[in-house]
């Protein structure tokens, strides 16, 4: 594919140089931990990730967080330079990015309060202990208090750095990147809130800096041939935490010990301020980038770089953030999860291509938090390259998909990727499926990317798509391999007056709207907290970016928040107050089926919005025009205002008996695809090789990110 530079992206296209590294264009993959870092394969997997995101552009990788010593690891899936064949599986993979011409940080890392230390222990079968400037505990270490450094630890600690950086350098490493943001240890350092020394290393801002001077310094003097960059955290966004004047302190403190380069980071994990969510505005933390970058520029080491991250998934909103020349490069993660030639598609004017991330997390940050391996719900291939490489098939087979929704689309995309003959099903008229629902809901709106860029890839690669036109068994009996994949189907409730004309399931919601008027939703899984964001706020983005930066107390960059609107009457207003929706569930957890670290998140924004949840129904006894009458929590019947009754119920498999046969596959009884051409016992009867995936497989705990997987893993099962 060519990478011949388009005006649209003439900035990030161009080379720019970090210290000793000249560079192609002005995109860095920023460090994602991925659990491969301590897989015993030799570092083949590792390698394998990196050289993928290499070969598509990416001009300098940083690596996961490399703890610098036993005491420094977030959790047992971190890797220690020198500790179980690390080293070896460092160099292969750095190996890797260089037969792609590409460069490579290692990230430094110590997690200090963050250590998730229950149940481990160091290289010499000792119990693994947390360390921290002072003995302050964080909520998720379930009840571990770190052990405060001594003076000579501390000391220790900063050589620690130091031997770090001579690994890397030894190692092949291009470079090194000291993570000092995010609420880790550098950063417990410079707080407040964490640092309550009374020593060298505390009691006031400028001793609480020291840390990080002294870790600066040794880094610099340890490895003064490689780049040299540390990531800074321009918003700690914690309150009493340090202030933006300490931060653009510790910017001047750093600057003459010979960094080549500052990214800038936001948040600590423990802060109540969403950073990284499909809720969080694009660009959002682009003003802390910049102010850091004019601390820079007006010092006297203006040539320091400053590189800019979080909440940006497209190249083209990079070039604007590099337009007037302050920030030097934009540093993105999860895209390359998504993508990883996200660099070299967009730099050839293909953006359609692009496969975004959606800020779900589902399959990335949440699985990190809990020690799972990290993928990608839209790239189930993320983090398993060694599993599924891409290489084009020997034997070519015809592949028909059934269904155009994430699961579908997923297999029909690698299918055609390989070079199988493939055909793609879809009984609706446009391609998405659940994606296409996801898109209309304000915040998710990135979800048709991935819907886009299917589209997109199949067309380019001569997969042939039917629109409108359900598949029958007449159709597919003379593929060499089908993978059904139709979906759900919202599911019904049997309460009197469900057939009333102002009773909606979500999917009617969504697509045609809720007129004005009190709305109860039926409901309170993943499904009825997004139809109450439907129903509650703007799809404007740049109102939402300004109602996120009020609600918040945060800084959001102007080009982010847009002009500010004319406010219309309340008569024609596209938004509804939240006092006229009520939410309700039976049993379990509000928003049940979001993601770890975004379920707080949907249901902070419907509290904000006075969206009324109803928990503990014990029944739901009729609906009548104007009311839904339950009985509630306290045995009591009462009536919740509806002028409007939508049922988010949960959804249904397509395929009745799923998963219910001897081998994991559908009875063939007569759901909804042996009614619609008798699919299931069409293809048994025919000898066609077929899998049922994703919710038409099993509907019960409908999950997106095993539909994708499982659709990559049929296909690849079904047609090598």
């Amino acid at each position: 594919m060519s990478t011949v530079a388009v005006p649209d992206l003439a900035v990030v296209a161009s080379p720019w140089t970090l210290g000793p590294l000249t560079l192609p264009n002005r995109v860095v993959m920023g460090s994602m931990h991925t659990g491969l870092e301590v897989h015993d394969d030799g570092g083949a997997g590792l390698a394998a990730f990196y050289r993928e995101r290499a070969a598509g552009g990416a001009a300098c990788i940083i690596t996961g967080g490399i703890a610098i010593s036993d005491e420094a690891r977030g959790g047992p899936d971190f890797a220690v330079f020198g500790v179980d064949g690390a080293d070896e599986r460092f160099r292969v993979a750095v190996q890797a990015v260089h037969d792609e011409g590409g460069t490579i940080l290692a990230q430094l890392f110590h997690a200090g309060r963050y250590a998730l230390v229950g149940g481990m222990v160091d290289r010499h079968g000792e119990p693994q202990r947390a360390v921290a400037p002072s003995a302050l505990p964080w909520a998720a270490a379930r009840g571990v208090i770190p052990t405060e450094l001594t003076p000579a630890e501390v000391e220790q600690t900063v050589e620690d750095f130091a031997a770090a950086a001579r690994s890397a350098r030894d190692i092949g490493f291009d470079g090194v990147e000291i993570m000092a943001s995010e609420g880790y240890l550098i950063n417990q350092f410079c707080s407040p809130l964490t640092n309550l020394r009374t020593d060298a290393w505390g009691g006031t801002a400028a001793k609480r800096r020291r840390f990080a001077v002294a870790v600066v310094r040794a880094v610099r003097a340890a490895a003064p041939d490689l780049a040299v960059t540390i990531r800074l955290s321009g918003a700690d966004l914690m309150p009493g935490s340090t202030t933006d004047d300490e931060v653009d302190a510790l910017v001047h403190d750093l600057l003459p010990l010979g960094l080549d380069g500052i990214s800038v980071g936001i948040g600590w994990h423990e802060s109540r301020t969403p950073t990284v969510q499909a809720a969080v505005p694009h660009g959002a933390w682009l003003a802390y980038a910049s102010r850091i970058a004019r601390v820079v520029r007006a010092s006297e080491h203006p040539d320091v770089r400053v590189i800019a991250s979080n909440r940006m998934t497209d190249l083209r909103d990079g070039e604007a953030v590099l337009a007037d020349g302050l920030v030097d490069a934009v540093a993105l993660a999860r895209p390359f999860l998504a993508d990883p030639d996200i660099v070299a598609r967009s730099v050839a004017g293909r953006f359609d291509l692009v496969n975004t991330c959606i800020g779900c997390n589902q399959a990335c940050l949440d699985r990190s938090i809990i020690g799972a391996p990290v993928s990608c719900l839209v790239n189930p291939r993320a983090g398993r390259e060694v599993a599924f490489p891409v290489r084009p098939t020997s034997e070519p087979r015809r592949v028909d998909v059934v269904g155009g929704g994430p699961a579908g689309l997923a297999a029909a995309v690698d299918a055609a990727r390989r070079g199988h003959r493939v055909t793609l099903w879809e009984a609706a008229d446009e391609l998405g499926g659940q994606f296409g629902l996801a898109a209309l809901i304000p915040g998710k709106e990135d979800y048709a990317a991935t819907v886009r860029a299917a589209r997109a890839e199949l067309a380019e690669r001569g997969a042939t798509v039917h629109l409108g036109r359900a598949a029958t068994a007449a159709d597919l009996t003379d593929s060499d391999a089908v993978v059904l994949a139709p979906g759900v189907v919202p599911r019904t409730v049997d309460v009197p007056g469900a057939e009333l004309p102002h009773v909606q399931t979500y999917e009617q919601a969504l697509r045609d709207g809720v007129p004005a008027g009190t709305v109860a939703v039926i409901g309170g899984g993943g499904i009825g907290v997004d139809t109450a964001a439907f129903l509650t706020e703007s799809p404007d983005e740049s109102l939402r970016a300004r109602a996120f930066a009020e609600r918040w107390d945060v800084t959001v960059a102007d080009d982010v928040l847009g002009p500010l609107p004319q406010r219309q009457p309340a008569a024609v207003r596209t938004t509804r107050p939240g006092d006229q929706v009520t939410v309700l569930r039976r049993s379990g957890k509000f928003g049940q089926g979001v993601g770890l670290t975004s379920r707080w998140v949907a249901l902070g924004r419907l509290r904000d919005a006075g969206v009324h949840l109803v928990g503990g129904v014990q029944e739901y006894l009729r609906i009548e025009p104007g009311a839904l009458w339950i009985r509630d929590e306290a045995g009591v019947e009462r009536s919740v205002p509806a002028d409007r009754v939508v049922v988010c119920a949960g959804q249904e498999s397509s395929v009745d008996g799923a998963g219910d046969g001897a081998d994991g596959q559908p009875d063939a009884t007569d759901g909804p695809l042996d009614g619609s051409g008798g699919l299931v016992s069409g293809l048994q009867a025919a000898g066609v090789p077929f899998a049922v995936v994703g919710g038409a497989r099993d509907a019960r705990s409908v999950d997106a990110v095993r539909a994708t997987s499982e659709a990559l893993e049929a296909v690849r099962s079904l047609a090598p």
